[in-house]
C-alpha cells in the first residue's frame, strides 16, 4: 500500500471535510436546474463556503504555510511553501448538473510544486503524488499511456469563451489537431484533465488560460507519472503560463510542435 507523507494527510484531511458539504451542494444544484432563477448564485456560495473550509483547515494545521486561491493571497510566515488552493474545479458543470468536477491543492516551495492532490468527490477518485515519490491514485499506483503514434491519441482541451480571440485560436488548435488524433475531448475540469493523463485515461492535453489552481496539482501528478507538462515556450513553470501542455513522453513533443505552428500563423 502507497504511504502518505503527513503533509499529503494535511492536505487529504482539507479535502475530504470540505467535498462534504460540496457533495452536498450538488444534490441541491441539481434541483435548482427547473427554477426560475438558476443555481448561479447558490454555486458561488458553496464555492466559496468549499473554499472557507480549505483555507481554515490548512492554516489550523500548517500556520507557516503561505496560501494563494481565488480571494486569499497571503506569504509564508517562515520558510517558503505556500499552498495553491482550487476549491470548485469545473464549476460550469457543477452549476449545470453535471457531474465532473474536483478540489485541488498544490504546495509550492521556490518556485517548484512538491506535492499535489486532486479530489473528485462523486467517483470517490483521490489523484495524489509528491516530488520525488510517483503519483497514484488512491492507493495505486499510476502512469501515463505508452501511446506512441498521434493517430492513436486521446487528446483533451478547454475552451476559452472569454474573448473572440481566444476562440479564434481554440478553433485554429482543434483544425490543427482534429484530422490527425483519435479524438479530442473537452470536459471542462482541467484539474480533472491532467490527472487523467497521468493515469494513462488520456494521452495529452493543451489548456489556455487556466488559472494557477487548475494546473499547479495535475502539473505534478503528470510529471511524477512519468510524463511531461510545460508552458508552450519549453519551460516548467506552469502557474502563470498562457499555455500549458502535457503528455506522456513520447508525445509531448509532436503536441507541442503542433501548438506552436498554429500560433505562429495566428501571430
Amino acid at each position: 500500500m502507497a504511504r502518505r507523507s503527513p503533509l499529503i494527510n494535511v492536505m487529504v484531511a482539507a479535502l475530504m471535510k470540505a467535498s462534504r458539504n460540496l457533495r452536498r451542494d450538488f444534490g441541491e444544484v441539481e434541483q435548482l436546474q427547473v427554477s426560475k432563477n438558476g443555481p448561479t448564485s447558490f454555486v458561488q456560495m458553496a464555492r466559496k463556503k468549499t473554499e472557507e473550509v480549505l483555507v481554515d483547515e490548512l492554516f489550523r494545521v500548517r500556520p507557516d504555510f503561505g496560501m494563494l486561491s481565488d480571494t486569499v493571497v497571503s506569504e509564508p510566515k517562515r520558510g517558503e511553501a505556500k499552498f495553491i488552493v482550487g476549491p470548485l474545479e469545473g464549476v460550469t458543470n457543477f452549476e449545470h448538473g453535471l457531474p465532473h468536477f474536483s478540489l485541488t491543492l498544490a504546495v509550492e516551495e521556490r518556485g517548484e510544486i512538491t506535492a499535489a492532490v486532486v479530489y473528485a468527490p462523486l467517483t470517490d477518485e483521490l489523484f495524489w503524488a509528491e516530488r520525488g515519490q510517483g503519483a497514484y491514485v488512491n492507493d495505486t499506483r499510476i502512469r501515463v499511456s505508452g501511446r506512441v503514434k498521434m493517430d492513436e491519441a486521446l487528446l483533451a482541451t478547454g475552451a476559452p469563451v472569454n474573448s473572440p480571440e481566444g476562440r479564434a485560436t481554440y478553433m485554429a488548435e482543434i483544425a490543427e489537431f482534429l484530422p490527425t488524433v483519435a479524438g479530442i475531448r473537452s470536459f471542462g475540469t482541467a484539474s480533472l484533465d491532467l490527472a487523467y493523463v497521468a493515469a494513462g485515461r488520456l494521452d495529452a492535453c493543451w489548456l489556455t488560460a487556466a488559472s494557477p489552481w487548475s494546473v499547479a496539482a495535475g502539473a505534478l501528478l503528470v510529471r511524477e507519472a512519468g510524463g511531461y507538462a510545460s508552458n508552450l515556450k519549453g519551460g516548467n513553470n506552469v502557474i502563470a503560463a498562457e499555455t500549458v501542455v502535457a503528455a506522456n513522453d513520447r508525445l509531448h513533443a509532436p503536441v507541442e510542435r503542433a501548438l506552436k505552428r498554429v500560433h505562429r500563423t495566428l501571430a
